[in-house]
């Protein structure tokens, strides 16, 4: 079997049940999952804060499980197209909160989206962690 590339991206803060569900069903799409890991500085401009956790740490758990088989930094969201060209990869999966957001890369791969593992978030996750230190 020839080897075929899947990638996928995300802030992967606080590691929870839907990442490790997401990076499953992309693994399964394919022989080899690459994750790009966002940056602290593209996190802080998605979402209008840092992460829980710094990027090298992210980068360090992603790495860490057996789904993944490599992971990089991703600095930019307008490089998505190049990240996918770089990886080789002939699918992009991502999560259906990014439905239709990445459909113009569909010319040199297949984009799947994979629908959210029901009522789990990072930022519910956050917000009842904080609430619970009140």
């Amino acid at each position: 079997m020839s080897e075929r590339t899947v990638i996928t991206f995300g802030t992967f803060d606080v590691l929870h049940v839907g990442h490790v569900r997401l990076l499953a069903r992309a693994r399964a799409l394919g022989s080899r999952l690459v994750v790009g890991v966002s940056s602290d500085q593209l996190n802080l401009q998605k979402k209008g804060r840092l992460p829980v956790f710094p990027q090298e740490e992210r980068l360090e758990i992603l790495a860490s499980l057996g789904a993944v088989d490599e992971v990089f930094l991703e600095e930019s969201l307008e490089l998505k197209r190049a990240y996918v060209l770089n990886s080789g990869a002939a699918v992009l999966a991502m999560g259906d909160d990014w439905l239709g957001k990445f459909d113009e890369l569909s010319d040199v791969c297949d984009v799947v989206y994979f629908e959210r593992t029901p009522s789990i978030s990072t930022t519910a996750i956050i917000e009842q962690i904080l609430g619970d230190a009140d």
